[in-house]
């Protein structure tokens, strides 16, 4: 029983039946690794965040609220020069050009340069800390399919095998960040490997779960939201499949926005001055909207909560985006998982204020939440091609969110097709570099490393 992607993100190496001891290793000591990596990951990420925006408690946000205008703009035009001098080093020190995550899986038999995957996450990371609005989980990920890619090296795995354990490493180190271990195992199978064949899933359960475990002991075990107990009404079942033909178009758009933010990074003299003139504009437009700055788990906590006015919702939903895609444009490493989700909660949230004048009864005000929570797991999938995944995702990443499970299904399933039908590829598919190689054929004999880095 098998299930493939029609993305580029699919393996036809066959997996055999039964992995051999030295993958099972390999795969327990790549998720210790992912584990230990976004554990310490995310502690820099902290220490940055709270030494550049002068807090000890609170969130980020209130943080940057807190900050004057002109910090913002210093911190962000920092950000900027960091992303410039950060790529330039990297062009010297790795003249040969590479590949990113994605493309390292789908396209190179899931070889991945360390040393690079490393400096990239770490720059990833200090950048999200003073501010880009881009996702933290990009570092882990990339950390945790490096170690793996390695681990197969030095196993001398075959190609299914080291394919199966890079985007296990990956999506490893997004379960350890944001406490999801069966969503991080599904998010590798569904979205990164692109097949949901039997042999790979408890290869994917074992390394996300040991990552997961691992992470404990460096990160809190807390939800990442909390969502309060809301009332399922058949208002919100009507339109739970209204949004979710909305949700499948709008996704649309969002994930053409964002390949070719990604497909369009500078070259030659804009590569130095580009990245400046991006994240200081954003600064600037973080004086007025502070909800720019950062991944976005803020701001979607406030959707939740419903602490965000109709023309705030409707302002972030336009400009965040836009905020996402400039960063990327720039060629800022980064993720998209939490910008995607914050972008789908403003969506359903700003949605669900409209229902509530249409169906008064179906939206009461202590739910008014549920619909920021069912529009984030909806453009999730639509944008990601995962639905899957994105529905277990959202079940492990706020509380309560098992009382939502209805109208999450639906909206889920309704956006998912609907996208598909317009656009096939995933926000990971558009996103991924195209230049960056053709898929790699298998090699002759036994040293296919040599082959495919030849």
């Amino acid at each position: 029983m098998e299930w493939t992607s029609q993305q580029p993100n699919f393996t036809n190496q066959a997996l055999p039946k039964h992995f051999s001891f030295r993958f099972w290793l390999a795969a327990g000591v790549a998720g210790v690794a992912a584990g230990v990596a976004a554990g310490l990951l995310m502690k820099l990420l902290r220490l940055v965040q709270h030494l550049a925006w002068a807090y000890q408690s609170g969130d980020f946000l209130s943080a940057v609220e807190h900050s004057s205008a002109r910090h913002r703009v210093l911190l962000l035009s920092l950000a900027g020069g960091l992303t410039a001098g950060g790529l330039w080093l990297a062009r010297r020190f790795w003249p040969k050009p590479g590949w990113g995550l994605s493309s390292g899986i789908w396209l190179h038999a899931g070889a991945l340069p360390l040393l690079a995957s490393l400096y990239n996450g770490v720059l990833s990371v200090i950048l999200v800390s003073l501010g880009a609005a881009l996702g933290r989980e990009s570092a882990p990920k990339e950390a945790g399919a490096a170690f793996a890619a390695s681990l197969a090296d030095l196993g001398r795995l075959t190609l299914p095998e080291r394919q199966l354990l890079a985007a296990c490493g990956a999506g490893a180190g997004m379960a350890a960040v944001y406490n999801v271990p069966f969503g991080g195992a599904l998010f590798a199978l569904e979205v990164l490997l692109g097949s949901l064949a039997l042999p790979a899933v408890l290869p994917a359960l074992v390394v996300s779960f040991i990552a997961t475990w691992v992470s404990w002991l460096l990160l809190p075990q807390a939800p990442t939201f909390v969502v309060p107990v809301a009332a399922v009404t058949t208002g919100m079942l009507v339109w739970s499949v209204l949004f979710g033909l909305l949700a499948g178009v709008v996704s649309v758009g969002y994930v053409r926005l964002i390949g070719r933010a990604r497909r369009a990074k500078p070259t030659g003299p804009a590569r130095l001055w580009l990245p400046l003139v991006v994240f200081a504009g954003l600064g600037l437009a973080a004086i007025e909207f502070p909800e720019l700055l950062g991944n976005g788990r803020n701001v979607v906590q406030q959707a939740i909560d419903s602490r965000l006015s109709v023309l705030l919702f409707a302002g972030l939903l336009l400009l965040r985006p836009l905020a996402t895609a400039a960063c990327l444009r720039t060629g800022a490493p980064g993720g998209l998982f939490t910008p995607t989700l914050t972008f789908g909660a403003l969506l359903g949230g700003l949605a669900g204020r409209g229902w509530a004048i249409v169906w008064p009864a179906a939206v009461p005000s202590s739910s008014l939440g549920a619909y920021a929570v069912v529009g984030a797991g909806a453009i999730l999938a639509s944008a990601t091609q995962a639905p899957l995944s994105s529905i277990l995702l959202m079940l492990e990443l706020g509380t309560h969110v098992d009382k939502l499970l209805m109208p999450l299904l639906i909206a889920t399933a309704v956006a998912t097709h609907v996208s598909r039908r317009l656009e096939a590829r995933s926000i990971y598919a558009v996103a991924g570099p195209p230049s960056e190689g053709t898929p790699t054929p298998a090699p002759q004999g036994d040293d296919w490393h040599a082959a495919i880095t030849s």
